[in-house]
């Protein structure tokens, strides 16, 4: 009998270590979208992206076109989602930075941080931290103007992994 309660308790033990999430969720995101022309574009942009599953406000600012989109407190929304909400709109994003508490970064040996079940790769030397969160700018394709991708194809050239364009691989430089 004994014997068995330990086997349960052990068992019980490994269940909630394995369990444990870390959740290292994006808090906000910051839009600037490229082609809108009028507010009714803005409002088509601000209606898909609260139709997004985890988020949980969006905040426009129409003379610059930044959408913010605040997510919900353990949503594991992904970088890819949001492009594909404003493309869906029928515009595209001209600039990404996604804001993520500073404490759930863990950065590899190899430069790279997962996040949501993303890979996102540090082209910069150093994490920026401002008031326990950081910035991140994407700078993939789809999540830049075009006109700039082209450039940075060139800065970006000895990073193997840029010009391969894999969706849930996203390239990135800490931002004030």
């Amino acid at each position: 009998m004994k014997n068995i309660n330990l086997k349960f308790i052990g068992i019980a033990c490994l269940v909630l270590i394995t369990s444990i999430k870390s959740y290292s969720q994006i808090s906000k995101a910051e839009i600037i979208a490229t082609g809108l022309t009028c507010s009714m574009c803005s409002n088509a942009i601000n209606k898909q992206l609260k139709a997004t599953v985890g988020v949980d406000s969006v905040s426009t600012d129409l003379n610059t076109n930044t959408f913010t989109v605040y997510f919900k407190k353990e949503s594991k929304v992904k970088p890819r989602v949001l492009k594909e909400g404003v493309e869906k709109a029928g515009f595209f994003i001209g600039s990404l930075v996604i804001t993520v508490p500073t404490e759930n970064l863990k950065i590899e040996e190899d430069k790279t941080i997962s996040l949501n079940g993303s890979t996102f790769v540090l082209l910069n030397e150093e994490i920026k931290k401002n008031n326990g969160e950081t910035k991140l700018k994407v700078y993939d394709k789809g999540y830049v103007t075009q006109k700039e991708h082209k450039k940075l194809l060139k800065t970006f050239s000895k990073t193997a992994s840029y010009p391969l364009e894999n969706e849930d691989d996203y390239h990135i430089k800490t931002v004030i």
